[in-house]
């Protein structure tokens, strides 16, 4: 039997806020300048619970919808004008939001070859799902150019460096936060303050943290009065990967006035113009896929798997989860009762039982 006459198993969602359910759907057939990946790994992220539970981005999701926003696997079938990518190489990708032939909580997808790079060698199939999403929502608010981020190395030019500067990364210990902190470190960063719990203190430091502010100890609150106990000079850099009214609001009281920050999130506190300030702050959104991402999501593809490949960034730690698809309505769970902590949840499509 042909493969774009062969079904799959995929977890679908019937409509907003119900239950996950394991669905056959059709094999799609890859368009110009597409792939189909046969998907060995994807990824869960918050975000699985909040389309799930929340309807995050109604109107805008497809019901029946698919969801899931890291994958991994081999190229199954080549589209027309496809040249640099051929059947049996091992990818890995961020697909697209709201487009179910994309998705990744399936057994096959479609992949657009602008934004998808080979895995290099000495990763596993669930290290590279691990690495999309994440990487993207922690890159894409620190080095392409403004409006869309901070602007501190649009190309990925290796000889940018910044050792004088000192930089914050609130929330280090989840998996964009990890993303923050080595791309801070491969931009030279002198000084990389990180508030996490102190659990994650030598892992944080062998991704590049310099100096830690106790999560457990010192609340969002007092973090703007704590920060300047660790490092007396203004902090014009930070990241946030919490993305909390709180963290949101914390964050902006620990910016110097002509600092930079970014958030987590498109969905920004609104803090007005009472103050008057040059504080620059960037919403992310962090994939190659809408328009004012895409030029950067070139060059992030075209850089990454390298960079990968010569150890500059790793991935997050993983932990699996059974029973393939299956699988995924318990990890959504451990995301909801909050029980992930420092790792990504990684699961395996083809495991799925029949």
């Amino acid at each position: 039997m042909s493969l774009e006459n062969r079904v799959q198993k995929a977890l679908v969602l019937e409509s907003p806020k119900t239950p996950f359910v394991l669905k056959t759907v059709p094999i799609p057939k890859p368009g110009p300048g597409e792939v189909l990946v046969k998907i060995i790994a994807s990824g869960l992220n918050p975000v699985d619970w909040f389309i799930q539970s929340r309807d995050l981005f109604a109107p805008n999701t497809p019901y029946p919808a698919i969801i899931g926003l890291d994958m991994a696997g081999d190229v199954e079938e080549v589209g027309e004008s496809v040249k640099e990518i051929s059947k049996g190489d091992r990818v890995f990708l961020e697909p697209k939001l709201n487009s179910n032939e994309y998705a990744s909580h399936q057994q096959y997808a479609l992949a657009p070859v602008e934004f998808l790079g080979k895995i290099p060698e000495n990763l596993s199939y669930g290290q590279a799902a691990c690495v999309p999403l994440t990487f993207s929502t922690a890159v894409y608010g620190l080095l392409p150019a403004h409006p869309v981020g901070m602007g501190l190395n649009p190309t990925f030019d290796d000889t940018v460096s910044y050792p004088k500067e000192i930089a914050l990364v609130i929330g280090g210990s989840t998996s964009v936060g990890q993303y923050a902190i080595q791309i801070l470190k491969y931009l030279g960063f002198g000084t990389i303050i990180v508030y996490a719990s102190t659990k994650h203190t030598e892992y944080l430091k062998s991704l590049g943290a310099t100096h830690f502010i106790d999560r457990n100890e010192i609340s969002f609150a007092d973090l703007p009065v704590a920060l300047p106990k660790v490092c007396s000079q203004p902090v014009k850099i930070i990241y946030t990967a919490v993305t909390s009214p709180e963290a949101q609001n914390a964050a902006y009281a620990c910016l110097a006035d002509d600092g930079k920050l970014a958030i987590a999130t498109p969905r920004i506190v609104p803090w007005g113009d009472a103050e008057v300030t040059t504080k620059k702050v960037y919403g992310v959104f962090g994939g190659p896929h809408i328009p004012p991402n895409r030029e950067f999501g070139v060059t992030l593809w075209k850089h990454l798997p390298r960079l990968l490949e010569r150890g500059v960034f790793v991935p997050n730690r993983i932990e699996e989860i059974p029973k393939g698809l299956s699988g995924i309505v318990d990890g959504v769970k451990k995301y909801e009762k909050g029980e992930v902590n420092g790792v990504k949840l990684i699961v395996y499509p083809q495991d799925t039982p029949a």
